[in-house]
């Protein structure tokens, strides 16, 4: 592994965190799995050798029990939802090299051979513990099916995760108050023997690695607090019959781990590895080497959603410097995805299925270009209906469409194709300018700004033809015009290609381009289009008002069937994936206490911008800012060390509120408060471009 910018000249593998095979995808699912390919294209395009892998994750307690309730076997079970996966996702243009499954005998294998290694390494400590027990039916219970209370946070827990409270991984026997969901008795605690991965040991170790991780701030700073409060051994037994079991590496006869499995979170991040052995297997390893890749030199990235941090982060790379594993390089984690201002809730069908997109006649390019350009990847982002056409209608359709339509149209009515014209120097100027802001982009993990450059430069050519008015000029003198815009079109197709890779593909065939878009590197932006072309259709069609109100009356029609439906049966919603993508907030609850008109405008908020950060030595969280407010330039000490990496905050536009009281903090005067949401301190911004220091009214 390096740090270098890429491209470097080390394999690339650029995984996503595995889907829980229980259940149908819906649009949620889908902006990792979206994230990772339009990652990998664009590593591609600036020359990088770049794997894609994942696989659907077959094991644990949710698969089994649910095997159990529908009488089938668990792995014929995850076996039809693995198979609907692999059919989805290309239908998404989401390309792996490789997909798989936990199940699959590569990952067997290579599971074994690291906990083999845990062991022979004296990292592997067998402990009693308590094990929750159903004593109605007198057998353990499975994690998922144990709720209580978080003894971090206070909040209803399952078994091995506060999936809605604090978002902790929870060790057998730590939830409180447990209750069996199986019979809804009080769950009895009995002392069983299992086997724990010392990560304790690996404090040291771990710090370093997140001081050289890259990535998303999130997943670079959220572990931190794990570690600075003390890492806990983690157990990687279960009491179940559903999984890998523990290898025999005990030659002294000891049988304690004969009835146990692995913990699914062990075998699950080794499919990585087994996903990425398989591709070397299928195309060999002079294409493309996974030992090189995970055992020698290789640039590691996981793309994954914010609720599996701490596996990333943590357990993984642990595992991994034990068994002499290539560390990974870069977490990508993304923040969470609601629908219309709510969260997905797969239980009362408020969501949006994958499948259902694609019934609904929609092209997959746009709900990629939605997912990766509509806020950063580690933010929240809400989908609706009304703001996919907004975004799609304004920048694919206006912007994008727009230019390449008039640009070739003109180009191919006029001269048959591309003006026998020199390309200006301006032009191609800012053609370069937008390949760097590109490279910039990727090399940040930030797909958002690499798609944002193409789009640009769109923009830009719209504005130049606009300027230069051709239709307005005889051919000799429009040729040199139209000759820019045939360029400026052909570098957008480039640059796009990782966002919309049937668009650009349709855009290149338009060009009378030969070969595949897919395989050109960055440089094919500034070579010279085909002196001949034919006629362009347009790349994008506009979506109509009515459309989108008739999707949200069915969106609407359809959660309050599957309400009424659970109120009438007295269910209450659960969700049992894995790793379920979103999940429903613990909000406050509203403040009873009302204020007046008059109270809120004593309250003076203003738009913002971050000029300066440094964090503030000797505290944990404190970082001291550099706030632009259009007026001034005030100095603000705000709690977010921890959640946010201070060297990319300046330049992050904020919303400040003005008229707060001084305070002094570590020595430092707080002049102001800078507005965040929600214990991860999502800092809130305006959804256009205000002018610094403008009132928010």
């Amino acid at each position: 592994m390096s740090h270098d910018e890429f491209p470097t000249e080390n394999p690339a593998v650029v995984t996503c965190g595995l889907p829980y095979a229980n259940g149908d995808l819906h649009i949620g699912h889908l902006r990792t799995y979206v994230g990772g390919d339009v990652l990998t294209r664009s590593l591609e395009k600036l020359g990088q050798q770049t794997a894609f892998v994942s696989g659907s994750d077959m094991h644990g307690t949710p698969i089994a029990v649910q095997a159990i309730e529908d009488d089938i076997d668990p792995e014929a079970f995850a076996l039809e939802y693995h198979e609907q996966y692999e059919e989805t996702f290309p239908e998404f243009d989401v390309d792996f090299d490789n997909y798989g499954h936990t199940h699959q005998e590569t990952n067997r294998e290579l599971t074994h051979e690291i906990v083999e290694a845990l062991e022979a390494a004296g990292y592997v400590d067998e402990q009693e513990i308590k094990v929750a027990w159903d004593p109605e039916d007198d057998q353990p219970l499975p994690d998922r099916y144990v709720v209580g209370t978080c003894p971090y946070c206070g909040e209803t827990a399952r078994g091995d995760e506060c999936d809605e409270g604090c978002g902790r991984h929870l060790e057998p026997g730590e939830i409180e108050d447990p209750v069996s969901k199986i019979s809804g008795n009080p769950a009895e605690y009995r002392e069983r023997t299992h086997k724990f991965f010392e990560v304790s040991k690996l404090a040291d170790y771990l710090s370093g690695f997140l001081d050289r991780l890259e990535g998303t701030a999130n997943a670079k700073n959220q572990p931190r607090q794990w570690i600075e409060e003390g890492l806990q051994d983690w157990c990687i037994t279960r009491d179940m019959d559903w999984g890998f079991d523990y290898p025999e590496v005990d030659d002294t006869g000891d049988d304690t781990a004969e009835d146990l499995v692995l913990y699914v979170w062990v075998d699950a991040p080794i499919e990585y590895i087994a996903s990425t052995k398989q591709y070397t297997d299928r195309v060999g390893p002079e294409a493309y080497d996974w030992a090189e890749t995970w055992k020698e030199s290789g640039e590691i990235i996981h793309v994954i959603g914010r609720d599996i941090i701490q596996h990333h982060t943590i357990f993984w790379p642990a595992m991994l410097h034990v068994a002499e594993f290539n560390e990974p390089r870069a977490v990508v984690a993304s923040g969470f995805m609601s629908l219309d201002g709510d969260a997905f809730s797969t239980s009362r069908n408020r969501a949006i299925w994958a499948r259902e997109y694609l019934d609904e006649g929609f092209h997959p390019d746009l709900l990629r270009y939605y997912l990766t350009t509509v806020g950063g990847f580690q933010d929240d982002i809400d989908f609706s209906w009304d703001r996919f056409r907004e975004r799609v209608n304004g920048e694919l359709v206006g912007t994008v469409g727009n230019f390449a339509y008039r640009s070739l149209l003109f180009a191919d009515r006029n001269y048959g194709g591309t003006p026998d014209a020199d390309l200006s120097p301006d032009v191609e100027d800012r053609i370069e300018d937008a390949i760097e802001d590109f490279e910039a982009g990727v090399n940040d993990y930030s797909i958002r700004k690499a798609t944002q450059a193409a789009v640009e430069l769109a923009s830009f050519g719209n504005e130049y033809i606009q300027r230069h008015e051709p239709w307005n000029l005889d051919d000799d003198e429009a040729a040199p015009i139209i000759r820019d815009c045939v360029q400026i079109a052909k570098a957008v197709a480039v640059l796009l290609q990782p966002t919309t890779p049937d668009t650009s593909r349709r855009l290149w065939a338009q060009l009378d381009e030969d070969g595949s878009i897919a395989d050109v590197t960055l440089d094919a932006a500034l070579e010279s289009p085909p002196a001949e072309f034919g006629e362009p259709t347009e790349l994008f069609e506009k979506i109509p008002a009515e459309r989108v109100e008739a999707l949200n009356e069915k969106l609407e029609a359809r959660v309050a069937e599957a309400t009424d439906s659970d109120d009438a049966d007295g269910e209450t919603e659960s969700d049992d994936s894995e790793e379920a993508e979103t999940a429903d907030m613990d909000l406050e609850p509203l403040a009873a206490d009302r204020i007046g008109f008059d109270d809120f405008q004593e309250l003076d908020i203003r738009v913002g911008k971050i000029v300066d950060a440094e964090p503030i030595k000797d505290s944990d969280d404190l970082v001291r800012l550099d706030v632009d407010i259009g007026l001034e330039t005030r100095q603000v000490v705000a709690g977010i060390k921890q959640l946010h990496d201070v060297e990319t905050l300046p330049g992050t536009r904020v919303v400040l509120l003005a008229n707060m009281e001084k305070a002094e903090l570590f020595g430092y005067e707080s002049n102001g408060m800078v507005l965040a949401a929600s214990e991860e301190a999502d800092l809130l911004t305006t959804h256009e471009d205000a002018p610094l220091g403008s009132k928010i009214k």
